[in-house]
């Protein structure tokens, strides 16, 4: 008997059909891998099967019978557990209310709390049940996510990207968890677009683009090449990464220490690195050790750094105003799409006013034209699909939105690009081109500064890495001379003083 199937199911939005007469087939303790391009249908497929969103048209079946499943707690009560790639947690609730939400409420706050420890330790996930949500990095939120679906000792686990987040290591732990889980008739829908991981963990893969199933493939014998030409109708440009040219020094951070303002964010302490003209430098690190209040610091959020803390094009800009840092070449893509790199319900054309004043007169007056021909250039260059310059922010697929606001900031023309987790939930086809993006940028001289808890990408992209943990930066090291495993130990915060100071003195442009 099958867990799940689903059969002729059909999704109509306004723009666009988001699912076209989609069949599914899920085995118990099955690992089932969906595999398709930014904005194939994958995420509408999911919540479906999750009760968030109704299908117009085709059947759910569940255990072999029809089922109409109007809500998710309807969902949890099937034994359905899902977690989303956007988060679904209340900010101003800590992480144990959070996932209290989702529980039988027979259980009391302190007896979920020492679950959360419980379940975070066997699956080596670090989750601090009595944090505020709102002080959580996305790194960490997704865990809290992933803990919360554990605990509902689910019989069918849908995971959006879980592992954008994790260390090799971790990611390895993870595995076996699944695997385990698997052994004991779980069923598992795993949505990533990590190639090599699908290959690696999933028993099954069904392709979608464009809204329908392109194929269903044992991806064991496939190659990554293969899977690409069956998603995205081709394999994905190959990078032409050559060694950088370094000039100048553009960004020097030096005895960066900021005590943290949150009672469970993290203190940086004695920061120091450099960035060139003509070179992208990597921060390589678990989430939640500090990325967040070092971004803040540089681009200029979080203005308490000593002016000499920070200095750009050797000027001291510690406690410059992020409009001021902006106006001397500096921009900025943060780690979170909605919310922060845009405004979910203002149109493309106008999440462009965020940080392109070019289109405002110097009196004040928005260019309404340019502003909308803007928007088009950076939708037609980095080939984002919406529904025009018009189009909600919110209304974008993940991957879509990123491309606009990465496509954004390259536009214009930088002279220091501070990118957070720039490929995060994006395909292998986009992600590829906004890494040939960032390495364009590199090559016309733009110092570039990537933070990344891909490690594939920082060592596909970057001339040199350091690696951030406990809010402590390690030295720096050249990629060529780096291994996954060495930066994977060294984001447990293990690096060796003396043989990682040999490498940075060796391979440093500060």
């Amino acid at each position: 008997m099958l867990r799940l199937e689903l059969i002729g199911i059909s999704k109509q939005y306004p723009a666009v059909k988001a699912n076209d007469g989609v069949n599914l087939r899920v085995k118990p303790g099955e690992i089932h891998a969906v595999l398709g391009e930014n904005g194939a249908g994958k995420s509408t497929m999911m919540k479906m099967i999750y009760g968030a969103v109704r299908p117009d048209e085709g059947e759910i079946r569940w255990n072999g019978e029809r089922v109409q499943i109007a809500n998710p707690a309807q969902a949890r009560v099937l034994g359905i557990s899902m977690v989303y790639q956007h988060f679904s947690l209340f900010d101003t609730l800590t992480a144990a209310e959070n996932v209290w939400l989702g529980l039988d409420k027979s259980l009391t706050l302190a007896d979920v709390t020492r679950r959360i420890v419980e379940v975070a330790a066997v699956y080596g996930l670090g989750v601090e049940p009595q944090r505020p949500v709102h002080t959580l990095s996305v790194g960490e939120r997704q865990r809290v996510e992933i803990v919360r679906a554990l605990m509902t000792n689910p019989k069918l686990l849908i995971l959006d990207e879980p592992t954008s987040v994790l260390t090799p290591q971790a990611v390895e732990r993870l595995f076996v968890t699944l695997r385990k889980l698997a052994s004991e008739g779980c069923s598992i829908l795993y949505i990533s677009h990590k190639l090599d991981e699908i290959r690696a963990l999933c028993h099954n893969c069904t392709v979608m683009r464009a809204g329908k199933v392109t194929g269903e493939v044992d991806p064991a014998r496939e190659t990554n090449a293969s899977l690409s030409r069956l998603m995205i109708g081709a394999e994905p440009p190959q990078l032409q990464h050559h060694a950088g040219k370094p000039g100048a020094t553009v960004l020097e951070v030096q005895r960066l220490s900021l005590a943290k303002q949150d009672p469970f964010g993290m203190t940086l302490v004695d920061i120091g690195f450099a960035v060139c003209a003509g070179e992208i430098v990597g921060i390589a690190g678990v989430s939640g050790n500090g990325q967040q209040e070092l971004m803040a610091a540089l681009s200029g959020e979080d203005a308490r750094a000593a002016p000499n803390a920070i200095r750009l094009f050797d000027k001291p800009i510690g406690n410059h105003s992020p409009r001021r840092r902006r106006k001397a070449g500096l921009h900025f893509v943060p780690e979170e799409r909605l919310g922060r790199g845009a405004v979910p319900t203002l149109s493309l054309a106008q999440n462009t006013l965020l940080t392109r004043t070019e289109t405002v007169s110097a009196s004040g007056w928005i260019k309404v034209s340019a502003v909308q021909l803007l928007a088009a250039h950076l939708i037609s260059r980095y080939n984002v699909r919406a529904g025009g310059a018009g189009a909600a922010a919110k209304s974008l697929s993940g991957g879509n939105l990123q491309k606009f606001i990465v496509g954004r900031e390259i536009d214009a023309k930088p002279k220091l690009l501070i990118v957070s987790q720039p490929t995060w939930g994006v395909d292998v086809g986009a992600a590829a081109q906004i890494r040939g993006a960032l390495l364009e940028l590199r090559d016309a001289g733009c110092a570039v500064l990537v933070v990344s808890e891909e490690l594939d990408e920082l060592f596909e992209i970057c001339d040199r890495m350091v690696v951030i943990a406990q809010g402590k930066v390690s030295p720096s090291v050249a990629t060529a001379q780096a291994t996954i495993e060495m930066i994977g130990e060294w984001m447990s915060g293990l690096w060796d003083k003396a043989a990682a100071g040999a490498a940075a003195k060796e391979h440093s442009h500060a």
